[in-house]
């Protein structure tokens, strides 16, 4: 099978490569999907650069979500049947022809998506449902505040906390993506290089729960505009992870400060949090209240491309390798 390397373990986009690899044979509980699109997303970038590395017992190759057909299925797998279209989140290995996945992670394609579309779902759908549902506890009625909103997970996240019935502020830079935030369904767009954010943000009321993937810049924002009892979740630190806390306000407002990763997480829990996206927003996607926008889809040989493209920011939404 093809797979993409990192060409001596890390490095810039030209550092994928393309190589044949022997093809995998699915063990007990396993099942083996023939892919035909895998998501591209920022921990891959970052495994790229050595900044991330694969947890033990997964693959060095990138890719954390994967769509295609079952083409084996291993010992003990009694839900799955080969020529099944699933999508499915792992721990690496997706920039391939072929993917070994723990069956209990992979989820049954809706018949209104095709490949490309349920590629997009995985590890973005399950980040969000894991952070603003769980650790952030997002309830109907409440608001809730998105930066980066026009990447994969901030439209995902713009989307998911609508359907739960949030009300939701986006940030973003520049007029299209603070529009494209609009039209995914935010009540408040606010272009975070114009805008004085602060102001804005408490004049709307202030904010319940915050996902933050800016880090250290939008610390002392993110303490300002939160309500008492609200919740600040941090799933990536693109400004820096050392950020000023005022411990006055936190305990003044209640407030919740929480991360996490998802990559490193143990197979039961992914498990746990697979059958609960499933029961939860499997039907808002089934239904087109959930629908990731595609920005750009790269063959598995242009893997360096994609992620340049996904480096430069540019994107509304999520970008895909199709082998």
């Amino acid at each position: 099978m093809r797979v993409i390397e990192i060409a001596g373990g890390a490095g810039p986009a030209e550092a994928l490569t393309l190589a044949e690899h022997p093809d995998p044979v699915a063990g007990d509980g396993q099942i083996r999907i023939r892919v035909r699109a895998a998501g591209v997303n920022r921990p891959d970038l970052m495994q790229r650069q050595g900044l991330y590395p694969a947890p033990p017992g997964a693959l060095a190759i990138p890719g954390l979500e994967v769509a295609g057909e079952i083409d084996q299925v291993g010992p003990g797998v009694s839900r799955w049947s080969t020529g099944d279209r699933v999508c499915a989140l792992l721990g690496g290995g997706g920039y391939s022809d072929l993917a070994i996945v723990d069956a209990r992670h992979a989820l049954p394609i809706p018949a209104s998506l095709d490949f490309i579309q349920a590629a997009a779902l995985p590890e973005t759908v399950c980040t969000v449902f894991a952070n603003v549902f769980e650790s952030g506890a997002l309830k109907k009625g409440e608001t809730f505040l998105i930066h980066g909103a026009t990447s994969g997970i901030g439209v995902t996240a713009i989307q998911m906390a609508k359907a739960g019935g949030g009300r939701v502020i986006a940030t973003s830079r520049g007029p299209e993506k603070t529009a494209a935030a609009l039209a995914l369904g935010a009540d408040l767009s606010l272009d975070a290089g114009t805008d004085d954010l602060e102001a804005s943000i408490l004049a709307f009321g202030g904010v319940d729960v915050v996902l933050d993937m800016v880090g250290a810049d939008y610390a002392a924002l993110n303490q300002a505009v939160l309500k008492p009892g609200g919740r600040w979740v941090v799933i990536a630190t693109q400004t820096g992870a050392l950020a000023r806390v005022d411990l006055l306000r936190v305990m003044l407002k209640r407030i919740t400060l929480t991360g996490s990763t998802l990559r490193a997480r143990p197979a039961d829990e992914k498990a746990r949090l697979i059958s609960e996206v499933e029961r939860v927003v499997w039907p808002w996607i089934g239904s087109g209240r959930v629908r990731l926008p595609v920005h750009a889809t790269f063959p598995l040989e242009q893997a360096s491309a994609a992620h340049l493209a996904l480096e430069a920011g540019g994107h509304v939404g999520k970008i895909i390798l199709t082998t």
